[in-house]
């Protein structure tokens, strides 16, 4: 699989982690795929685009808020095959410094959620084996080096 013949799917996520260790997850519109799922907010990469910069913009323009990028740490990533042919690939980046407060822009709702309670969120399957790994490594807030 190759990006250039159009099998890949780049796509790039964040997950925000606030001063108590709550976990920021936003809930896809119905009108969406995965409509009403909730996921680690986040988008496609761009072509040329960096993934950090692509989370930096979506988090931008989906949430309003400004992430320190050199703050995103390498989290985990997914690798899904899509039913169109496709297979998805998405890094999964945790920024716990940001500018703003999130403030959804594009009709999705948000939840803060303690990892431990992410798998009472229905998700995209993707977004699934991220989940439980947030759950599994952070410890005390931290996420461990």
């Amino acid at each position: 699989m190759t990006i250039e013949n159009g099998k890949m799917l780049l796509v790039a996520a964040c997950a925000l982690l606030d001063e108590d260790g709550r976990v920021l997850i936003a809930r896809r519109p119905d009108h969406k795929t995965d409509g009403g799922l909730w996921e680690f907010p986040g988008g496609k990469i761009e072509p040329g685009e960096r993934p950090e910069a692509a989370v930096t913009r979506e988090l931008r323009e989906e949430l309003g808020v400004e992430p320190c990028e050199r703050c995103l740490q390498p989290f985990a990533f997914a690798s899904h095959p899509m039913p169109d042919g496709r297979h998805l690939l998405m890094p999964l980046y945790v920024c716990r410094k940001w500018d703003g407060f999130p403030d959804p822009k594009e009709g999705q709702q948000i939840a803060w959620v303690r990892p431990k309670d992410l798998a009472n969120y229905a998700m995209p399957a993707p977004d699934v084996p991220l989940a439980a790994e947030l759950r599994d490594r952070l410890q005390g807030g931290r996420v461990p080096v």
